[in-house]
């Protein structure tokens, strides 16, 4: 498996730079990935299904909309992707998350979690389906090198 082309997807929070640091690490390491992400631009996000399909009066239904349409991406490269990453972060509930993960799980994907020590307890059934749970992005990068080349960087 040391010259397979794996595709990652980084799902879950948004407000901080821990997918970045993934890339750029597997980027400087030459690993063979190819990225997927969820749209990280919070109010693209929010409005896509307003913006696209129009406005709703109940902001249920706009919220709906949305969702919709960004379960068409999120799912999509879930069911393509080799690996599913799911970060966790503090600043929001993240239950899209927490449905990415359960997501990722039934369909059999190799999934590691993403969060600080502090969520462990809240996140026990969610790590419990995870292959590997990594509380910093360097840490799911050693695992994805590992998995890859078979390097274990002491």
């Amino acid at each position: 498996m040391a010259n397979t082309h794996w595709t990652v997807y980084l799902s879950g929070e948004i407000h901080t730079d821990w997918r970045e640091r993934i890339i750029h690490g597997a980027e400087a390491a030459n690993l063979p990935f190819t990225w997927l992400t969820p749209v990280t631009n919070h109010a693209d996000s929010d409005d896509c299904g307003a913006v696209i399909l129009g406005e709703e009066p109940q902001a249920f239904w706009r919220d709906h909309k949305g969702a919709g349409v960004n379960a068409i991406r999120t799912r999509t490269f879930i069911e393509k992707s080799d690996v599913v990453v799911v970060r966790f972060g503090d600043k929001y509930k993240q239950w899209n998350a927490a449905f990415d993960a359960g997501y990722a799980a039934a369909l059999g994907k190799p999934l590691i979690t993403l969060h600080d020590p502090e969520l462990t307890h809240a996140l026990k059934e969610v790590d419990g389906a995870a292959l590997a749970t990594a509380q910093t992005p360097e840490q799911v990068l050693a695992i994805l090198r590992y998995v890859c080349r078979g390097e274990l960087q002491r």
